[in-house]
């Protein structure tokens, strides 16, 4: 544990942005999902509801330095492959 108080604020700051950063991660892998049910479902509308919310996400997640830059496109790009084969 830190003895200085300068280190104590630093650790939990880094709980907290590692906390928010599997919040972001989380969130991508439900969109994912939902998509995928969307597109086996069918439903237009819901696909495109979707895949809107899943990039939008991504996007964030990889501004705010939650995942890498190219995670994000390997994951949009996975989305677009799905939506475009729906």
């Amino acid at each position: 544990m830190p003895n200085i108080q300068q280190q104590k604020k630093r650790v939990l700051i880094a709980s907290r942005q590692r906390e928010e950063n599997l919040r972001y991660r989380s969130t991508i892998k439900t969109l994912a999902k939902r998509l995928e049910a969307a597109v086996a479902a069918g439903d237009a509308d819901a696909i495109a509801t979707e895949h809107l919310k899943l990039v939008r996400m991504v996007d964030k997640a990889a501004s705010r330095g939650a995942i890498h830059k190219n995670t994000a496109g390997r994951r949009k790009s996975q989305a677009a492959r799905l939506v475009a084969g729906a």
